[in-house]
């Protein structure tokens, strides 16, 4: 059996009174002390969610576990340190519980969309709208329907050739040279 070796607070090797005696922190100077790490804890709320107001969220939450944990902290031992491992462990359950969270669907949208994508107002006509502008869309609509879809899935949704060829039910030699061809065709359209 290994033998067992006394295990000492490093407050106790500095010196300073034993956690036994110093075990009872007075609620005032918690209060003070706590609220004077306040901005260093606020800093870290910001850099963990990058949102200003959740970061004011989780301050909040932090302070409250804080306070109602106060009797679990001991004097001597690093309070700011004690506060930024509550904050991160309300920040990792906020993020677990954000995760687990039920997404709701609206079953009448869902067929809503799906109607209006039957007749023909897709998302990636939605995209194309705005990213194009008149010229390029008119240059794009004019291409031959081959030429656009391999352009499309290309460019759009970013299919390898291989895909593209596999997709289409073409030779690969004929993707290469639908790309080559379509691109010619709007650069001349779009230029001219």
């Amino acid at each position: 059996m290994a033998a067992r070796f006394p295990v000492r607070h490093p407050a106790q090797r500095e010196g300073l009174p034993s956690l036994a005696v110093t075990a009872a922190v007075r609620p005032e100077a918690f209060d003070r002390d706590a609220v004077a790490q306040f901005p260093g804890v606020q800093r870290a709320a910001r850099r963990l969610t990058r949102n200003a107001s959740d970061a004011e969220d989780l301050v909040q939450e932090t302070y409250v576990r804080a306070l109602r944990g106060a009797e679990h902290f001991r004097a001597g031992t690093n309070l700011k340190a004690w506060l930024l491992t509550i904050l991160r462990h309300v920040h990792l359950n906020r993020r677990r519980q954000f995760a687990r969270a039920i997404v709701e669907i609206d079953g009448t949208k869902v067929d809503q969309f799906a109607e209006t994508a039957e007749h023909g107002d897709t998302p990636e006509r939605r995209l194309l709208s705005r990213m194009l502008d008149e010229r390029l869309r008119a240059a794009n609509e004019s291409l031959p329907l081959s030429l656009r879809q391999t352009l499309w899935l290309r460019d759009m949704e970013e299919l390898s050739y291989a895909e593209i060829a596999s997709r289409l039910g073409i030779p690969l030699g004929t993707v290469m040279s639908r790309l080559a061809r379509a691109r010619q065709l709007l650069y001349k359209r779009v230029t001219t």
